[in-house]
């Protein structure tokens, strides 16, 4: 007989377990028909979370029922009459209160709830706001169509059967006089599991659907935000083709870089809520297409009949963000031509100046030549007056030369020698110039 191989002497991935033990979160509970169900979704994200979560454990605890672990997303227990299943989102949590109810729509109606749960549901309160609150009826043997009409607004009905024909679920998607959906769930012959497995697929429907029309009220709220800076860029346009100064196009390039910044700031928010939208949005398909079979006595689908109204909220929600790329885009194309044409400007202007700087120095420079040609005929007159002097002091002395002569041959020599010294300091100090600024650069 052949030893078991074990895995131990192996490197095991650090998220192996999770990853193959995912395909068994959240499994379906069994239910048999009749019982009652109610099903609330808190919105919590971050520290919420942690305290909701922190919530849910100390009602465990009071209960001397068992907590989740740590780790754990999705956890339940049986209190009181009722069962209570508690899950774990990234941006909300989900209590699903369970329990048995007599069949027959005249032993009980949407309304009845056992006061033990009642008072179990309220003790288990959350800090997180509300979004979803479903009252789910199962029942066993009657008449689908006509329990439903006696229940549900005809105008708004849905009904579907469940493929193999052994089961209906029924909504008008009418919210109640005290804030609640109803769902009717007809047991024709469903399996414990599989009437488990469409009751959490209906109440994930209903779950996933408000959350999917959030983006919704976003994509309305940002189509304003889109449409005023919408129109203020083409008038932004307009003022640029016409705009002269570098004044006034600096004034524009900051009014249209404070317009870009605004309206990044409301499209880097929405672009979660749209993302999960369109992640909800699937689920909701997703979960319809598992569960639907055929229509019922004439009446639209549930596919038909939220396709009619989540439809339209969807392509909003992706309208708005096709025109929130496009208008980002077009923003910072016309930030960059602006920034172009002031930069443009500003060339022209150091062009402008380094003109005005040469002229300058050339006329520096002119009039620099100018007194340095007075500045050699002054200190040759002083050199040739020094010389003169010399000349009449060895004539005093009894020297035998003429003062006059003496003096002017000096003229030109000291003219010549004083042009010559003054020139190669001027080359000097322009050669020692020059290796600087190359240096410089």
């Amino acid at each position: 007989m052949l030893n078991e191989l074990n895995l131990r002497s192996f490197a095991l991935h650090p998220q192996r377990d999770a990853v193959l033990n995912e395909v068994h979160a959240r499994p379906f509970t069994r239910l048999v028909s009749p019982f009652s169900v109610i099903h609330f979704a808190f919105l919590a994200q971050g520290e919420a979370a942690a305290s909701d979560r922190q919530r849910f454990v100390d009602f465990c605890q009071q209960h001397n029922l068992p907590p989740p672990e740590a780790s754990a997303k999705h956890h339940q227990v049986v209190v009181g009459p009722a069962m209570l299943r508690w899950e774990q989102h990234s941006e909300f949590a989900t209590f699903t209160w369970i329990w048995s109810a007599a069949n027959g729509p005249e032993a009980r109606q949407f309304d009845d709830v056992d006061d033990t749960v009642q008072s179990l549901i309220r003790a288990l309160r959350q800090a997180g706001p509300l979004l979803v609150a479903n009252k789910l009826e199962a029942e066993r043997g009657t008449s689908p169509i006509k329990r439903a009409e006696q229940l549900f607004d005809k105008s708004s009905l849905a009904m579907v059967a469940t493929k193999g024909a052994t089961g209906v679920v029924a909504s008008d998607f009418r919210v109640d006089a005290n804030g609640f959906s109803r769902i009717l769930v007809c047991d024709l012959g469903l399996t414990p599991h599989d009437l488990g497995a469409l009751v959490q697929r209906v109440l994930e429907i209903e779950t996933y659907r408000p959350l999917a029309l959030l983006g919704l009220s976003a994509a309305l709220e940002l189509a304003l935000s889109v449409d005023r800076i919408d129109r203020r860029l083409v008038e932004a346009l307009e003022e640029m083709q016409g705009s002269e100064g570098l004044q006034f196009n600096n004034h524009l390039l900051a009014e249209l870089t404070a317009l870009a910044a605004s309206f990044e700031r409301g499209a880097t928010g929405s672009l979660f809520r749209f993302g999960a939208s369109r992640a909800y949005n699937e689920l909701v398909q997703s979960r319809l297409s598992i569960i639907e079979g055929s229509d019922v006595a004439g009446y639209p689908t549930w596919s038909s009949f939220l396709a009619r109204r989540m439809a339209p909220a969807m392509r909003t929600c992706a309208t708005v963000e096709d025109r929130q790329a496009s208008l980002s885009v077009k923003l910072a194309r016309a930030a960059d031509l602006l920034r172009t044409r002031v930069d443009v400007e500003i060339e022209q202007q150091n062009r402008d100046l380094l003109h005005a700087i040469s002229e300058r120095t050339r006329q520096q420079l002119r009039l620099q030549c100018t007194v340095e040609g007075l500045s050699v005929a002054a200190i040759g007159y002083y050199v040739v007056s020094l010389f003169g002097y010399l000349a009449k002091g060895a004539q005093d002395v009894g020297l035998r030369v003429d003062p006059s002569f003496l003096t002017a041959i000096s003229v030109p020599i000291a003219v010549g020698v004083i042009w010559i010294v003054s020139y190669n300091v001027r080359k000097r100090h322009l050669k020692h110039d020059n290796v600087s600024s190359v240096a410089g650069e």
